[in-house]
């Protein structure tokens, strides 16, 4: 699950930044709040308060934004390859009900590449439409240990479109795509060993492919000295290979944020907006 925020201007009076001149970088402190389930498939969320450090840099073969991390390794007119990181967080198997009595899942890192292909675009890059390859290699670890828990591969297509219903500065993004999993990531957040098995909770064993879709809405703004936004995310698990899975209790379930960041400082040194 992406913990990826983007975010919906609620703050009046404050100045927009010039879109095309902006810092290096930019860093600062926010706070975040997300609402999701406790892993793809959970009838039981959890609300999540987490405070975090803002940097937002700009360079040319390496970026972090509100997109994420990435190492820009090849760029065209059309089409780049970069590196992508994601990821998720623990989950308390005896908060769980439908997998208590079984280990807990460990906070997951997801990196790898992402071949991103620009469709169209308008000719002042206000609105554009693009297609994302990424596929990830997921790492789990409770920091004691670091154990490799499979792939994933969301292939996707996204509009973005900036100065959103004519406010300066505001950005919107759509996205929808479909998920791909390992057999060894299903295992991992859906099997049930035969240790684990009850009579409510028979033993199962996913195997690899389809995941279910997703389709994932953010508004942001970067005002003078702040930053503001929020994401709805919604997803649907019929048809995956996992479904049957006695760990799969939602079939179709909505991830909800919001976030503000304060700038505290940024670099003299400005270039053009490379988006």
């Amino acid at each position: 699950m992406l913990l990826k925020a983007g975010l919906i201007a609620l703050c009046c009076g404050a100045t927009p930044a010039r879109a095309a001149d902006l810092p290096l970088w930019e860093a600062g402190a926010g706070v975040a709040v997300i609402n999701f389930p406790d892993y793809r498939g959970s009838e039981q969320r959890r609300t999540w308060v987490l405070p975090y450090p803002y940097f937002v840099y700009r360079g040319e073969s390496v970026r972090v934004d509100d997109r994420g991390m990435h190492g820009l390794f090849f760029k065209s007119d059309r089409a780049e390859l970069d590196v992508t990181v994601s990821g998720s967080p623990p989950v308390d198997s005896t908060k769980n009900n439908a997998r208590r009595g079984m280990p807990d899942l460990d906070p997951t890192l997801e990196i790898g590449p992402t071949l991103n292909f620009i469709l169209w675009r308008t000719q002042d890059r206000l609105r554009n439409l693009e297609l994302h390859l990424p596929l990830r290699a997921v790492i789990a670890t409770d920091f004691s240990r670091v154990h490799h828990e499979g792939w994933v591969f969301q292939p996707n297509v996204e509009i973005t479109i900036k100065n959103f219903a004519g406010n300066q500065g505001l950005k919107s993004n759509l996205m929808a795509g479909l998920n791909f999993s390992s057999r060894r990531y299903n295992h991992y957040y859906y099997a049930v060993d035969p240790a684990f098995a009850t009579t409510d909770r028979p033993a199962y064993a996913p195997g690899h492919g389809y995941a279910g879709a997703q389709i994932t809405a953010s508004l942001s703004k970067r005002y003078q000295n702040f930053w503001v936004g929020s994401f709805a995310r919604w997803e649907n698990l019929r048809g995956a290979v996992f479904e049957d899975s006695p760990l799969v209790k939602d079939h179709d379930y909505f991830a909800v944020g919001i976030a503000i960041s304060w700038i505290i400082g940024e670099s003299k040194t400005r270039v053009p907006d490379r988006e």
